[in-house]
């Protein structure tokens, strides 16, 4: 005979569904919250209970603390890596026996069978495991801990009850934890024990369209018996769609529905094969009635409208028609919607300008605080109207922390569309090829059929900044240009400067008007010349036609001087050639540890030929970083471990002629050769038409690659931006208003300034601490956004597979090309080139890359970019060393495996594998 628990005991084992709040997640685990939440906003829900945390713990922790074997495998999986399934699941094994070897204590089994008893007598039941890491907003664990249905019975409750407690610890949970970051020992496990609804039809809604994105439209997934045919994927069931503002059912699918799971009288379940089609092969009817349909989606509307999120929600229908709902989770794939709203009401289109700067990674605060207050300088320029500056010019958004920008009106210009795209197929070809493609969806079709509104807004800055004048300097006195280019350079060094007994609020001021005033007039100062440039590489084409290939005129934009990017990448690699040359540098650096050796820089004890050589690089080029835009990011003259770790890559290569200064010194020759090939054909037609394709050449040698310049300068603006952040950041620490002066960049101005007033800030970092970590961990950024949510690559008409039209295939993807050459050589996937290692001749496969991914190009055999265009700062760099590389591949970092041997094709835009 069990003795019962006494009540007071037993409230904290047992708990109603009726009466669980959100509140209670520690202690009922997620499931049972967003029942409990469900039932509290008036859903139907059937009824049940929730036996406690407490009482796992209880069995697992005796006397309050873990058991010795606990605590073996709880250490065991401290120190196994998220990426060893082997010895996860291991450790998940022994964790599981543990968990079944312990039992139930006596007073846990009195709760559970009052509890049950109150139910009514033998009550059909489902047990549910309900983790406190599970439905959560960024990790749903969906199935990752187990569920038992139609238990009839006290005994075969409690039987339930050990199995879910032990699913804590299946191998498929304990993976997901890992990969998720997740603590083990912080997770415990809760019961649901709720009355079971014998389903004729069940299934799972999404509020929104998981795979589009698209808001209010429910995707409905239904199947006859129970619902666990479909969650399981055992079927292909019934598939609807219906948009959920108007009720019209927009898709329906009829699935095989070969298996069908229904309850047995008694307890338990059973399969059973569907009936078949008829005879004469007619389709059978849907599981659902339209109304049925049309009354999910509805109800789905009120479960959203209640948490304020699209949801993933579990259903049934009983016998009586009676629609229940079994579950309701976020839906965590989703990509976050724009942070505000578009002052004109109706559809919009947002680019991600994130990745057309190469950057996958989100921003921090700071950094997009800088962006706004950039994007407003330029809009400002432009004669656009911007009433408050740290908000952003009107086009500017921020949607998953990084930057967006409206596209609407270019999509309803003809000029905008005429421009636009083929601006974006050199710089982020996809992109390009996404913008083409809504030409065609009547939501934008063109309403401005004249260029006027675009030389409104682009004609101040062609008067203010004297454009027509720097084209033709660029074009008859080019030396004078480059001059004009290169004095810029101290000009921009003494804008920089600002007093060093200002004040943290003078310096925050110094910060902004860097980034409202002296930074965006570096544009127009230098593209001009940079697009005279390219420009004559086109009119070379023009009037040598067939006579001049892509190919060749790909060569004579190799080994180009007066880029800077391709300056400090040879800069790195003659400071490597220094240390190899230095038995005691080379002993240090050969084989070292990054980290080590930078906590040596910084201490002033590397041998003395590293030390200097590594200051004098980080003078040049230290403002430098990994995601550089983002002011949030450190600089390599903050922390020098990146740049350590490619100098120790550097001297893994042994093979002279591979040297990146020999082949940079090759490639230019190539192009001169070129150059003066091309010359000798146009001579043929006529001694003007050598002439002129010789002035041109040279002017593309001179000018195209200032193409890096730019963003070299804006990058050294956002370094000096960043130093007088810092500082500010040290004055709030030492006031006790953050907890380090790093702490500043999850800020923003404004807050910066209140921080500075008194106002205490830890909890505000924190949460953007928080969510910024979330959002480091997302793979996929969408190119374009509809304000509805729509990923418009995702569409299920598709658009096109790679950027240049064609399809990809099995063993085949199709980019961009970008720098041509064929090389077979194994592939290296890198996603973050801090601390890679790249084996030299190792083709590197990244998302994207921004110049300070370039240090590894050095030694790279190929290159394979998932963003980019022709002219992206990987291209450009690839072509100088000429490394054959493709850009704009859909997936390369998924679809391609480290260690795997692939064939890259740099002029047909292929990867075989």
């Amino acid at each position: 005979m069990v003795e019962h628990a006494e009540p007071r005991e037993a409230s904290r084992l047992i708990v109603e569904l009726r009466r669980i709040r959100a509140t209670m997640l520690p202690e009922v685990g997620g499931k049972a919250a967003n029942l409990g939440e469900l039932i509290w906003a008036g859903l139907p829900v059937p009824p049940g209970f929730c036996l406690t945390t407490e009482a796992y713990r209880r069995a697992l922790q005796p006397d309050g603390s873990p058991e010795p074997a606990v605590r073996d495998i709880l250490r065991g999986l401290e120190a196994v890596e998220p990426g060893d399934l082997e010895g996860l699941a291991s450790l998940a094994a022994r964790a599981r026996e543990t968990v079944l070897d312990a039992g139930i204590p006596a007073d846990v089994e009195g709760a559970v069978r009052s509890a049950y008893s109150a139910l009514g007598p033998d009550v059909p039941v489902a047990v549910r495991s309900s983790a406190t890491a599970e439905d959560l907003p960024f990790a749903s664990f969906a199935g990752q801990q187990d569920t038992y249905l139609n238990v009839v019975g006290a005994d075969a409750v409690l039987q339930a009850v050990r199995k879910c407690w032990a699913s804590l610890w299946t191998d498929r949970a304990v993976s997901y934890r890992a990969s998720n970051g997740i603590d083990h020992a912080t997770v415990t496990l809760a019961v649901v024990v709720q009355r079971m609804v014998d389903a004729e039809a069940a299934g799972v809604l999404f509020t929104a369209n998981p795979v589009t994105g698209r808001r209010r439209e429910a995707v409905i997934d239904a199947n006859p018996g129970l619902g666990e045919a479909v969650v399981s994927g055992a079927v292909n069931p019934d598939h609807f769609v219906v948009d959920s503002l108007t009720g019209r059912i927009t898709e329906r699918r009829i699935g095989d529905r070969k298996l069908v799971i229904r309850s047995v009288p008694g307890g338990g379940t059973e399969r059973l094969d569907a009936e078949p089609r008829a005879e004469d092969g007619t389709a059978r009817d849907a599981c659902l009635a339209d109304s049925q349909i049309r009354a999910l989606a509805v109800l789905g509307q009120r479960v959203e409208e209640h948490y304020g999120a699209p949801q993933d929600t579990e259903w049934a229908i009983d016998g009586d028609g009676k629609l229940w709902l079994t579950q309701a989770r976020p839906i965590t794939t989703l990509y976050p919607q724009m942070t505000r709203q578009p002052a004109v009401p109706g559809p919009h289109a947002y680019l991600c300008f994130s990745l057309a700067q190469g950057l996958t990674r989100p921003l921090t605060p700071m950094g997009l605080a800088g962006i706004r207050l950039m994007g407003s300088s330029v809009a400002g320029a432009a004669g656009f109207r911007v009433p408050e500056p740290r908000d952003g010019p009107s086009p500017y958004y921020e949607a998953g922390q990084r930057i967006y920008f409206d596209l609407t009106a270019v999509l309803r210009s003809r000029a905008g569309r005429a421009i636009v795209p083929r601006i974006f197929d050199v710089m982020e070809a996809r992109s390009a090829s996404i913008m083409r493609a809504l030409f065609e969806d009547p939501r934008f079709a063109v309403t401005s059929k004249t260029p006027f509104k675009l030389l409104r807004h682009v004609g101040p800055i062609v008067l203010r900044f004297h454009l027509p004048e720097t084209l033709l300097r660029a074009l008859f006195r080019p030396d004078v240009a480059l001059g004009k280019v290169e004095q810029l350079d101290g000009n921009l060094k003494a804008m920089h400067e600002v007093p060093t007994d200002a004040t943290p609020r003078e310096k925050l001021d110094h910060a902004e008007r860097i980034l409202r005033t002296e930074l965006f007039p570096i544009l127009p100062n230098i593209l001009p010349p940079v697009a005279l440039g390219f420009a004559m590489m086109g009119l070379v084409r023009k009037l040598l036609g067939e006579q001049a290939s892509w190919g060749e005129l790909q060569t004579i934009i190799r080994g180009l001087p007066n880029n800077v990017t391709t300056e400090m990448d040879l800069a790195l690699w003659r400071l490597s050639a220094s240390i190899r040359d230095d038995p005691a540098s080379a002993v240090a650096f050969t084989g070292g540890d990054p980290a080590a050796l930078a906590e040596s820089y910084r201490d002033g004890k590397l041998p003395v030929v590293a030390q200097s050589g590594l200051a004098s690089f980080l003078r040049d080029y230290g403002h430098r970083a990994i995601a550089e835009i983002d002011l949030g990011m450190p600089r390599w003259s903050d922390d020098p471990t990146h740049i350590i770790g490619v100098l120790v890559n550097y001297l893994r290569l042994d093979d002279p002629r591979l040297a990146p200064d020999k082949q940079f010194e090759k490639a230019a020759r190539d192009a001169e050769e070129q150059a003066a090939v091309l010359v000798a054909r146009a001579r043929s037609k006529s001694p003007l038409h050598a002439r002129i394709v010789k002035m041109a050449l040279e002017r593309t040698r001179m000018f195209a690659g200032l193409r890096e310049l730019p963003k070299y300068h804006l990058v050294r603006g956002f370094a000096a931006v960043r130093a007088q952040v810092a500082e500010a950041g040290e004055a709030l620490a030492e006031a006790g208003i953050i907890d380090d002066a790093s702490d500043v960049f999850f800020l923003d101005f404004n807050d910066a300034r209140h921080g500075l007033d008194g106002k205490d800030l830890h909890e505000l970092v924190a949460q953007r601490r928080e969510a910024y970590e979330l959002e480091l961990k997302r793979r996929h950024v969408p190119r374009v956004l509809l304000s509805d949510g729509t990923e418009p690559e995702a569409l299920p008409a598709g658009l096109l597979s790679g950027a240049t039209g064609a399809p990809a295939s099995d063993g085949m993807l199709l980019g961009t090309p970008a720098s041509a050459g064929t090389v077979t050589a194994v592939a290296r996937v890198i996603m973050d080139p801090v601390g890679a290692h790249l084996e030299p001749g190792e083709i590197l496969v990244a998302p994207s890359t921004d110049p300070g991914w370039t240090p590894l190009f050095l030694t790279a055999g190929g290159l394979v970019m998932e963003m980019g265009g022709p002219n992206s700062h990987g291209a450009v760099v690839a072509r100088e060393y000429g490394i054959p590389a493709i850009v704009g591949v859909p997936d390369a970092t998924s679809r391609i495996s480290t260690g795997q041997t692939i064939t890259v094709d740099g002029a047909a835009g292929t990867v075989a594998f």
